[in-house]
């Protein structure tokens, strides 16, 4: 979906695929029919926005035979999809039954692998962006994990960035399209924080390198965006794409422990913090007693935006709102790329899980229909 701001920009509105396992390109072109297309459809709207997640494999494929972009660019006009923005942050395995967890940040920035996919996503871009498009995104990692993190590896990490920036301007050169790079802040990782990203990433190219703001991780930090925009101003980093968000909340964890188990699954990493405290990398040492449990908590478990817990667990749907209006509330947009991004749709305690293909493109359709209603709410127009 697109929005017309008042400034007069417009904005782009997407879901992210990576909720959907695919690891070819016969399972996106699947996604794209059996989940991306409904989607659209139930929402009454003639073109949809779609953040598509293209594994390592799958980016193979694309480069492999130009054939195949071509292909995939038919089955995104044949369901009246449009894509602006890729998500390069897991490289593949994503949905793999066995744990993603810390497998998720490899192959980090200090790898030569992680440029090229990133350079290959967005050569790919260029080709998929709509005809009328001539700016694309794509998101990636926090340069690494956290640790091990040496000033060797910190040295190597920037000179692939020099090398991703020198690249996107020769694509941008060589196609009259501009590719940018969002760098996404994540709990755990060597930029965990807006505070961290102005102190490693401050020097880059805006033209083509910045940050991709995720509030569910925001909210996890238990940063303030208006603070957080203030603090991306001073270092020179602009939001290249803004993925929508909530986070678990519990303000009382010392009567919500059942509760919060339910939450604590094998297959992604949920990080949680106590305000005040170092934090822990997973739910269940928490619950273990990896922190004293007398403050609130912030977990990093993407919950559905239009549809919070019951109490004693919450959301950080406020979160979510007052960065809508610091990014979009202003004279001036903040950013063109806006992308719901509830991969965990499938790992919900079992009376939350969406059980048919039906029920969860209802709650994406549900969840995008929450995301038109703030945008719109803040003056921008929906474009038809």
């Amino acid at each position: 979906m697109r929005f017309r701001h008042p400034d007069g920009s417009t904005v782009h509105l997407a879901y992210c695929t990576n909720v959907h396992p695919a690891e070819d390109l016969a399972g996106v072109l699947a996604q794209l029919r059996d989940y991306a297309g409904p989607v659209r459809r139930k929402l009454g709207v003639s073109r949809l926005g779609v953040g598509l997640w293209l594994s390592r494999p799958v980016a193979d494929a694309l480069a492999a035979s130009p054939a195949e972009p071509v292909r995939l660019r038919a089955a995104l006009d044949r369901e009246g999809l449009e894509v602006v923005t890729l998500n390069g942050f897991p490289y593949r395995g994503f949905h793999d039954e066995a744990s993603a967890k810390l497998r998720v940040y490899q192959p980090d920035w200090t790898s030569d692998d992680r440029l090229s996919y990133t350079l290959d996503l967005a050569r790919l871009l260029t080709g998929l962006l709509p005809d009328d498009v001539v700016t694309g995104s794509v998101s990636t990692l926090p340069l690494a994990w956290r640790t091990p993190w040496s000033a060797e590896q910190a040295a190597t990490a920037a000179r692939n960035l020099d090398r991703l920036r020198d690249g996107l301007a020769s694509l941008a050169e060589a196609t009259g399209r501009t590719i940018r790079v969002g760098f996404e802040p994540e709990p755990g990782c060597v930029i965990e924080t807006t505070t961290q990203a102005a102190s490693h990433l401050t020097g880059l190219d805006p033209d083509y390198l910045g940050l991709c703001l995720d509030t569910c991780h925001l909210a996890v930090g238990f940063e303030d965006p208006f603070e957080a925009l203030g603090r991306l101003d001073a270092a020179g980093l602009p939001i290249i794409k803004m993925q929508a968000s909530c986070a678990l909340r519990i303000d009382d964890p010392g009567i919500a422990h059942e509760e919060l188990a339910a939450f604590d699954e094998p297959r992604f990493l949920h990080q949680t913090r106590e305000q005040g405290t170092p934090g822990t990398d997973d739910l269940g040492e928490a619950l273990g007693g990896g922190l004293p449990g007398t403050s609130p908590w912030r977990v990093h478990f993407h919950v559905p935006l239009h549809s919070a817990p019951t109490a004693p667990l919450g959301s950080t749907q406020d979160v979510l709102d007052d960065t809508f209006r610091a990014v979009l509330g202003g004279p001036i947009a903040r950013t063109h790329h806006i992308e719901a991004e509830t991969y965990t749709w499938q790992t919900l305690p079992p009376d939350r899980r969406p059980r048919t293909r039906e029920a969860l493109v209802d709650g994406i359709a549900n969840e995008l229909a929450w995301i038109r209603n703030r945008l719109t709410n803040l003056g921008l127009k929906e474009e038809a």
